[in-house]
């Protein structure tokens, strides 16, 4: 497991930009499948993006072409671009860490280590 501590969070009004980062402890970040997830109000926590460590990713539809996933493998930190916020992108945002060989394409399992997450808010 590793240590994941999230950061970037905050109040911005719709169709602004927001950058999250998530910083990991460990040697071995880059073999790492990194994966974004949010939980808004009321909603079970939900699949946003994940990055593998081969450099290919995934989005859910409902941020694809709105959000950007990347990686720096030098700093041990992934993050997330989000651009064009509307209002339903409210929630708290959780990076999560798994073995590539073992986490799943959109959802939660096979990640075994999670951020505190940060709180995103769209106002309209």
């Amino acid at each position: 497991q590793v240590q994941l501590v999230e950061s970037g969070g905050g109040l911005v009004q719709a169709g602004g930009s927001l950058r999250l980062s998530c910083a990991a402890s460990g040697r071995t970040f880059s073999s790492y499948a990194m994966g974004w997830f949010r939980q808004a109000p009321g909603k079970e926590r939900e699949f946003v993006a994940n990055s593998w460590s081969g450099g290919s990713s995934l989005y859910a539809d409902s941020v694809k072409g709105r959000f950007t996933i990347s990686r720096d493998n030098a700093k041990n930190t992934v993050y997330l671009q989000m651009n064009s916020l509307k209002p339903e992108d409210t929630a708290v945002y959780y990076c999560a860490a798994g073995a590539t060989a073992v986490v799943a394409r959109t959802g939660e399992r096979g990640y075994d280590s999670w951020g505190q997450g940060t709180q995103v808010t769209v106002s309209s």
